[in-house]
Order: structure tokens, then C-alpha cells, then sequence
């Protein structure tokens, strides 16, 4: 009976002890500046981030879908936003589909901006962004904000 019950107590304290097998976004980068050309008036260009991802499950992992959003940080000059207002670039392109039991990759993701350059002032004008990725997986739905802010400056 002893020895059932230290087995039992072993098993529990193995089992408690380990990390869960899940799937995480672990640290995303964007392009860092875009420079908006003098006359530009909702001129489309793409942002590009990349997106660490580490898949600690035994299955392999599937990107449905790769979104972005980007609320602005802080300006200088005149701008046209507010500080805190948000801009849904929408779906993106993303390679790879897939993500490997126990891999580590980089998602590339290449998401649709768009600048306005009606600048009326001399000066340097710019608005730095703080870039959200939200990434649907088979595993379940993943958000990551960007470690560094993406600055479009009006040229």
C-alpha cells in the first residue's frame, strides 16, 4: 500500500511539475520606418513584421489567419491622428501555413498600410505606431504587439 502511495505521489509531482505543451507568439519585430512621400494622399505601401513562434504541442500547428492593427504611439510635428487612434490594416500575408511539433519559427508577415502627406508646415513631422499581430491557429487564437514602434514620417 506504501508503495502505491509513493508511486501515486511521484506520478503527481511529475505531472505538476512540467510546462504544458502549448503553442505562443514569443517576440514580433516591423519595418521601423516608412518614409510617406510629400503629396501622398492615402498612398498604400506594405508593413513587414516578423513573428516568432514556438510550437511546444505534439501536433503540428496551422495558421488560418494573420491580422494587424497599428494605434498610434506618440507625434511630433503636425499630424492628422490622435494619439490612441487605432488603424485596422486588416488581413495580411503570412508564410509558413504550418508550424512543426516542438519547432521554432518566424512567421513572415506582410501587412497593407496606407500614409497621407498633406504637409502644410516645415519641419519634421512623424507618428510612431505600436504594431499588434493577432494570428488563428488550429491551437486557438494568438495576439503579440511588436517590441519596437513603426515610424512614418511625412517626407
Amino acid at each position: 500500500m506504501r508503495v502505491m502511495a509513493v508511486l501515486a505521489a511521484a506520478m503527481w509531482i511529475t505531472a505538476c511539475s512540467g510546462q504544458a505543451s502549448t503553442f505562443a507568439l514569443t517576440s514580433a519585430d516591423v519595418d521601423a520606418t516608412y518614409s510617406c512621400p510629400a503629396g501622398a494622399n492615402n498612398a498604400a505601401y506594405d508593413l513587414h513584421a516578423s513573428v516568432q513562434a514556438h510550437n511546444a504541442t505534439s501536433t503540428t500547428v496551422t495558421i488560418k489567419s494573420v491580422t494587424a492593427d497599428m494605434t498610434l504611439d506618440a507625434t511630433k510635428g503636425s499630424w492628422l491622428e490622435k494619439i490612441g487612434d487605432k488603424y485596422d490594416a486588416g488581413a495580411a500575408k503570412f508564410t509558413p501555413v504550418t508550424v512543426s511539433p516542438g519547432a521554432t519559427t518566424t512567421l513572415k508577415v506582410i501587412a497593407s498600410s496606407a500614409c497621407t502627406n498633406v504637409k502644410a508646415t516645415s519641419g519634421e513631422s512623424y507618428g510612431d505606431y505600436r504594431v499588434t499581430i493577432h494570428v488563428a491557429t488550429s491551437a486557438g487564437s494568438y495576439s503579440i504587439s511588436s517590441k519596437n514602434l513603426h515610424r512614418i514620417v511625412a517626407a
